[in-house]
């Protein structure tokens, strides 16, 4: 990937809060706050989409329940035999594709992949699209076929 955008910062960012909430259990206010403290002398923080990063790190605890029942239909074993970034990944790209009808399906599923190659194991990048697309067929069913057509009309 080359140089990471400011959406793309932010979703890294959120990953990593969300996968020390889901490992300690801490407070995501606290994990927000020392976050910003840790990397506030840091020059990156400042390309990072704080509006985009702050949405995540809390919108996705707030609605667990909801975006883990809407992939887990699409896995091929139970929900916690899932790696915990995997399952992290999993629910930023399902928060995304759910919640934010105004990004293209497509980058979601892409931004998923990206962050399994960066954070993931060896071949994740591969589960998580397949998933992700599949939730996106579901959800994003008018968007999906329409690009899908759109493509066909291309060649």
């Amino acid at each position: 990937m080359s140089k990471p955008n400011s959406k793309h910062l932010a979703r890294s960012c959120a990953l990593q809060g969300l996968y020390q909430w889901q490992l300690t259990g801490n407070d995501l206010s606290d994990i927000d706050q020392s976050y910003a403290e840790l990397v506030a002398g840091e020059q990156e923080i400042t390309k990072v989409n704080r509006a985009l990063f702050e949405e995540l790190l809390h919108q996705i605890p707030a609605r667990v329940t909801e975006i883990d029942e809407a992939y887990e239909p699409f896995l091929d074993r139970s929900a916690e035999q899932l790696d915990t970034i995997e399952q992290v990944i999993l629910r930023i790209g399902s928060y995304e594709l759910l919640y934010k009808p105004e990004l293209p399906y497509r980058v979601a599923i892409n931004e998923g992949v990206e962050l399994a190659k960066e954070f993931g194991a060896e071949q994740s990048h591969r589960y998580i699209n397949g998933i992700l697309d599949k939730l996106a067929q579901k959800v994003r069913a008018i968007e999906v076929a329409a690009n899908k057509k759109q493509r066909a009309s291309k060649k």
